[in-house]
């Protein structure tokens, strides 16, 4: 996972000289995500009408940020099934069930990157192999770096926004039902959203 200046002026010199940013090489290191402070949801569009929005309570994920050549940066997260929250517990069960994730067998969603990439300005992607029920398949997340600070508890501190979709179906997730007036109960377009704050390790 790569982490950006937000000095479009000093970026762009940079890069035309070849020389590196110290503002963004200070920031190279490796980070724990903090799940107090940082959310991994999803949306999906239900009965063809509206959205359900929900997201998963329990995770953890590490990166490491190299701001001299953010391609070699990386990012790994688990995500634990069992603890996926829509608002409502008998959805929230329908989910965890062999129509779904199967959590009992499948207790993990895992995420592995192989590739980031600089877009430009603060704008960059990671690509990476997602895993859910044992498949596992390459998804690409856009990410919008939201800057780096220090918290009052001394913690350094950087913070990133991520969106991607997947088509459900591509990990075996083919569950649905079909509604009288045309079309079926669970899109399967799925939209994944993140938001998260990472800590550097002592």
């Amino acid at each position: 996972m790569s982490i950006f200046s937000r000095n479009d002026a000093q970026t762009a010199t940079a890069t035309a000289t070849g020389a590196v940013n110290p503002e963004l090489a200070a920031l190279t290191g490796d980070y724990t995500i903090d799940p107090a402070h940082s959310t991994i949801g999803f949306v999906a569009r239900h009965a063809m009408v509206t959205n359900v929005k929900g997201g998963f309570q329990d995770f953890t994920g590490t990166l490491h940020l190299d701001g001299s050549d953010p391609s070699r940066s990386t990012a790994a997260i688990d995500v634990v099934m069992d603890s996926i929250s829509t608002g409502n517990a008998d959805r929230d069960g329908h989910l965890k069930s062999a129509d779904f994730f199967k959590a009992d067998e499948f207790p993990a969603m895992t995420f592995r990157s192989t590739k980031a990439e600089a877009l430009g300005g603060d704008d960059y992607r990671i690509t990476g192999e997602l895993t859910i029920l044992g498949t596992t398949r390459p998804l690409a997340i856009d990410l919008e770096f939201n800057g780096a600070a220090k918290d009052p508890f001394g913690n350094e501190r950087v913070g990133f926004e991520g969106k991607a979709e997947i088509l459900r179906s591509e990990w075996g997730l083919t569950w649905n039902a079909a509604l009288e007036t045309g079309g079926v109960l669970v899109s399967d377009k799925i939209k994944l959203n993140f938001d998260i704050s990472a800590i550097r390790n002592a």
